[in-house]
């Protein structure tokens, strides 16, 4: 049984990777921008190890319609390398910390040919295994008003009227009311006029 049992522990650790070696990768999922301004795209890392010196970033591209993906940026010993064919050789600035895990960077000018979708990969050696992660950029003349704003504003609307209804409800039950205690205030007033007249009439 203690054979069994160790022989069992030893595949399974020759199965499940050690902890030490996974790393998980952080982008936003998409994002929107305008023509000719600028647009940050986040890039951040999970690891088990302390931030190593030989960490790294990369970036890469794929427009809208291609298949095929191009590299345009890379962190590594310290430097930063923009590639200078690509469509963003002069207008791609690193602006993340390396120190804290950050490989973000700043596109400007942005085209309608911009379009397409961004992946980051970075590594922390020996925290090298993990799937990069990717933004969709989406370049607008005018940026759309999103779908969550328009279901904010409808929520906000049904909302009101909710309240609406409650306060008028609660208006015509106190308007009710207050016209019943009214009647049954001349009501009683009548009725004690007409005995004290007929006591009167008596005497």
């Amino acid at each position: 049984m203690l054979t069994f049992l160790a022989l069992a522990s030893v595949v399974l650790l020759g199965i499940v990777p050690e902890r030490s070696q996974a790393i998980v990768i952080y982008t936003g999922w998409e994002r929107h921008a305008l023509v000719g301004s600028d647009i940050r795209l986040s890039c951040s890392f999970f690891s088990w190890r302390w931030t190593s010196e030989d960490v790294t970033f990369s970036w890469t591209y794929r427009p809208d319609g291609s298949r095929d993906s191009i590299s345009i940026f890379h962190y590594t010993g310290g430097a930063a390398y923009v590639d200078n064919k690509g469509p963003f050789r002069d207008r791609l600035e690193f602006v993340g910390n390396p120190g804290r895990r950050d490989g973000s960077i700043l596109l400007k000018n942005l085209e309608f040919a911009d379009n397409g979708t961004f992946t980051c990969d970075a590594k922390n050696p020996p925290d090298i295994v993990g799937r990069p992660s990717s933004v969709r950029l989406l370049v607008f003349e005018k940026v759309p008003i999103q779908a969550g704003v328009i279901t904010g504003a409808i929520i906000g609307v049904v909302l009101g009227l909710l309240v609406l209804i409650v306060v008028i409800y609660y208006l015509m039950r106190f308007l009710v009311a207050r016209r019943v205690f009214s009647l049954s205030v001349s009501k009683h007033g009548k009725k004690k006029k007409e005995g004290s007249q007929q006591r009167q009439i008596k005497v």
